[in-house]
Parts: C-alpha cells; structure tokens; sequence
C-alpha cells in the first residue's frame, strides 16, 4: 500500500454534513492501490461501546488518485470515526489522524467531526442548481429606447472598441424577453448596470444609481417583476473590489487629501492622490480609474452592504456576481453572505474566481463561482483539441473532488464570457466543436451557463471583440445552432439526473462515454469528440436505450459507429 498517497481531513471537502444527523466522508488513496475499504465509526463519547461499520464506494478515480465515500449517520450527530484499509496482498492496516496502526489499540487518535449544527450545513439554492443562466452585456444586446442613447453612439452592428457606446439598455431587455422566455433560459446575469463613465461599466461611480444610458431604478424594478412572471431570475453584478475615479468618497480623498474622512477607504501610498502616476492601489494595479476599496474597513463594509441590501429590496433582484472576489476579504463577504442570506435566503451568489477556490467555496461565502478552471479544460479538449479524453476526464475528476457535492452543483459552467474569446472563435468557426461542448455543459454537474449571442453563432475575439452587439435579424442568425440551443436546455430542464445525479466515467479514449446516475435514472452520454470515426467496442454498453435527442429507440451494438463529432444521449430502456 502506498501510504503517502492515504489522505483525509476532517473537514471539507473530505468530511461534511449533508443532513442534520449525516456526514458524508471521502478518502484519498493510490490509484488502484486497495482490494477493499470500511469506516468504522460511533458517538465520539460512547466509550466501550462497539463501532458500527460501513464500506466505502470508489466515487472517482484520476490519473494518480482513487477517492472514495460513504455518508454515515449518527442519531447524536457527534462522530468519531477510523479507516479500515485492505491492500491487494490481504494486509490490514488501520488509519486515522495519528497515521496507520497494525490494530485498533489507539483510539485516542481517531478522526472526529465534534457535531453537526443544522446552521452550518450548506443550503443550496434549489432554483440555480436547476437553472439555466444566460449572461448579458446590457449595452450590445438590444436598443430598447432611443432616448436614452449616449453621445456619439456607434451604429448597430459596428465592430466594437473599447469605448465604443451601442445604446443598449434595459428596455431592450424587456423588449426581448419573448425570445428569452421562449430560449428556455431561467436566470439572467448582467454585467454592471450602475453609473459609471465606462461601455463596460465596471468603474462605478454611483451604487445607488441605474446608469441612465440603461435606464432606471423603475425600469430595473420593471424588467425583474416581468422577468419573474416569466419564470426568470435576475442576478446583477456587484463591483465590491474597487469603484471608478468618480465615486464620491475617492473624489474627496483627492480633493481634501489626508483630511478626508474617507483616506482609509482606499490604499494611497502618499499624498496628494497622483492619478498621473498612480500612487495608489487599483483593480490590476494599472488602471487609474479604478481605485482598490479597502473591504476590511467597517464603513467600507457597511456602504456595501446596505447597497446590496437597497437593490434586493427595491428592485427584487435574486442574487449578485461578484466581480474579482478572490481580491476582496473573507471577512466580508462572510458577513456580505449573512446579510443577503437574511434578507432573501434564497439569493444565490457568485463568485468570479478563475482559479482552484476551496477558501471561499466552504459554504460561508459564496455558493459557486463562474467556473473558469472548468472552461480551460473545456477549451483545451473540445475547441483545440490539445488535450485528449483521458487527460480531460483527469483534470475533470480533480476538480470534482476539490468540493462538496451541492458546491459543485452550484458551479456556473461557462465557455465564454464577456472577457473571454467567444468559443465559436476558439473552434475557429467549427460549430460542430461548439455543439460538442455545450453538450457536455449541459450534461455535466453544475449550472449550464452561456453568453449571449452564442446560441446564433456570434463569433468574436478577446474583448473588446467578445462584446459584439446582438444579432437579431433572423437572416444573420444560425437559426439550426438556435434550435439546438432550446432543445439542449428542453432535456436539461426535463431530466433531474442530469442536476443532482451523481457523475461515473464511463470510457475518455476514443469515445468520451460518461452516466449520471440518481435514484435508479440513468442517462449515459457518448461524444466522439474526433476528425475520425469511432466504433463501439465495449460490451457493458451494448443495448436499447432512448436516444433523448432523437426521441426514439434504438440499439447499440458491436460496431456501432459514431460519426465525427457527434454525440448521443441517452437513456437505458427498460
């Protein structure tokens, strides 16, 4: 047995509640290294009484790591708890937090979850999990009022820069949310709709105000209360890690220097504020006219706070994005939590975070983050194709083991964003590698998530090129990629398995086969993900099945073939 390679921790994500009397475990070990595994466990104060057992399933495998799990449940809800492990020579060996022992004669060293507080077991937000989010940039997407148009707005269409102005606003919004409803998309996520002097709006000069290029608190309140008549939340994006040059207290600091009562808002290495040559902290550390909000200062926080809190309630908004949040304290978006959570318990939030996000994934802070560590094996294995199946299904299942269960359900699953290449455009225009993907988006755990435009072919560099305006004239659009959009989300939204069953890697060489699994449905989905074609050779998956798809029976058999970037998804007949 390769003992350096055991590993558990009595805290998540190898230890959490999942019920008031049930925790759930998992146990890192060697890649095929054990012939078998049981916990046993009992009250951590039930002394002289016998352990009850329970084995451990495999639930994922990597390149270099078996994981294993069990949920067990105690009436007491206190637990302490020892790994039998068995090696594939017959020895037993026992594991807890002292290290391994021959036998069970210590104890004193047994791993323990103290007790399970109802508060502290994570509280998804069923309507995410379920959802299906659509991102907008409010300015490209539609012109709903000339009226409120900036000076010197670009025409429709035009290629964009990065200050150019299209006039969309929120009226344009409610304009189209037919075709939003009719999309199938269940929650909209927009980009910064607050004052501000910039087209992406990410420099806020007003918390309190809807840019009037967009609108107003009205119109917003407006587009939330027909959204939700609909069926779709709204979530809006909360720029928390810095404001723009125009936020009244920085413009203070710079006026009245270090007699201002705002100096420890913000990170000023000497005064006076040099917005020439920058001697202050800002978002990237480069851009003058975003200046770093100091989060851990108790007015600082309030400010926030009682902003996001003025929005929930006067415009029903559902939860918030939050823009750089690995760049902002724990401290306060712990309490940031506590307060939404207290005015809409129901609220999701989003974190932007583009790396591993354990820290702020713990169930205190955010509920998921827009999963960019995802999009890069995504991009890598569908769109360039520069890794293969076996090495994509690795990086999947690492990342899988990185959370909790309801963690990685909450996770928005991107492609593409406002600040990323359109994946179209990664493919180099293969919709076929863009089909794939989505497929597999919208199949895999987590929240389905795609930027406007995607679903009609919009192509589009880096930004400012990502933020093309909306193509709405049906002639322009990819009225067949159109159509497999709604039908993707239509099976998504009519297959609960496919939201909260759990995930078996199936085949990564040649065929890409994967099942979700929940309560005896089982949806298992093939993605020949290749220039080539591929024949089916594995027995196990031989059979009838209902081609979700297709919406009709058929078999597969020895010699099936799967077609060059095709997919199928399917279920088991009866």
């Amino acid at each position: 047995m390769k003992k350096e390679s055991v590993y558990h921790l009595s805290d998540t994500p190898y230890a959490f509640p999942i019920k008031k009397n049930t925790l759930r475990l998992r146990l890192r070990t060697a890649k095929n290294d054990l012939a078998g595994c049981i916990v046993l466990y009992k009250d951590r104060y039930a002394r002289g009484k016998e352990f009850l057992s329970l084995p451990l399933v495999l639930i994922c495998r990597t390149k270099m790591f078996d994981f294993y799990g069990a949920d067990i449940t105690l009436e007491t809800s206190r637990f302490l708890y020892i790994f039998r492990l068995e090696d594939k020579g017959g020895n037993i060996f026992y594991y807890d937090e002292r290290g391994f022992w021959d036998n069970m004669s210590k104890p004193s060293g047994a791993f323990q979850f103290p007790y399970i507080h109802t508060a502290d077991i994570y509280r998804p937000v069923k309507w995410a999990q379920e959802g299906i989010c659509y991102q907008i940039f409010p300015q490209s997407f539609c012109n709903g009022s000339k009226l409120n148009d900036p000076e010197g707005v670009s025409p429709w269409g035009t290629e964009p820069k990065y200050r150019t102005f299209y006039g969309g606003d929120l009226q344009g919004i409610i304009d189209r949310l037919p075709y939003l409803s009719e999309l199938g998309v269940t929650f909209l996520y927009l980009t910064p709709i607050f004052l501000s002097t910039s087209p992406h709006k990410y420099n806020t000069d007003d918390y309190y105000k809807i840019d009037p290029h967009f609108g107003d608190a009205e119109t917003l309140a407006k587009l939330v209360l027909m959204c939700h008549n609909l069926g779709i939340k709204v979530i809006l994006d909360a720029v928390f890690n810095h404001c723009g040059e125009n936020f009244f207290a920085f413009q203070d600091v710079v006026k009245n220097g270090e007699k201002s009562r705002y100096r420890d808002w913000f990170f000023i290495d000497r005064f006076p504020v040099d917005k020439e040559n920058v001697n202050y902290i800002t978002f990237s550390n480069r851009l003058r006219n975003m200046p770093k909000l100091n989060t851990s200062n108790p007015e600082v926080i309030s400010y926030l706070l009682k902003a996001a809190g003025y929005w929930m309630k006067k415009a029903k908004i559902d939860g918030w994005r939050l823009d750089v949040c690995d760049e902002v304290s724990h401290v306060f978006w712990k309490k940031f939590r506590q307060y939404v959570k207290s005015i809409n318990s129901d609220a999701i939030i989003i974190g932007e975070i583009y790396h591993q996000s354990s820290a702020f994934l713990r169930g205190d802070e955010v509920d998921g983050i827009m999963n960019y560590p995802l999009r890069e094996a995504v991009l890598d294995f569908f769109a360039e194709r520069s890794i293969d199946g076996v090495r994509f299904a690795d990086e999947i299942a690492s990342k899988r083991m990185l959370y909790p269960d309801s963690i990685n359900r909450s996770m928005l699953n991107l492609i593409d964003s406002h600040d990323t290449e359109r994946f179209l455009t990664s493919c180099g225009g293969r919709v076929e590698r863009l089909k794939l993907a989505e497929v597999f988006q919208f199949t895999y755990i987590g929240i389905p998530y795609f930027y406007y435009g995607d679903e009609v072919g919009l192509d589009g560099g880096k930004d400012p090129g990502c933020r093309k305006c909306m193509i709405w004239e049906p002639d322009r659009q990819n009225t067949g990629l159109l159509k497999f959009y709604k039908k993707l989300i239509k099976i998504r939204k009519s297959n609960k398995a496919l939201v909260y069953g759990g995930y078996r890697q199936i085949s990564a060489a040649g065929l890409f086969v994967f099942e979700r699994m929940l309560e005896g449905d089982r949806i298992v989905v093939f993605l020949n993900n290749s220039d080539s074609v591929v024949h089916l050779n594995s027995s196990a998956l031989f059979g009838k099945y209902t081609d979700l798809w297709m919406d009709k029976t058929i078999t597969l058999g020895a010699g099936t073939v799967f077609q060059p970037d095709t997919f199928k998804i399917l279920r088991p007949a009866d």
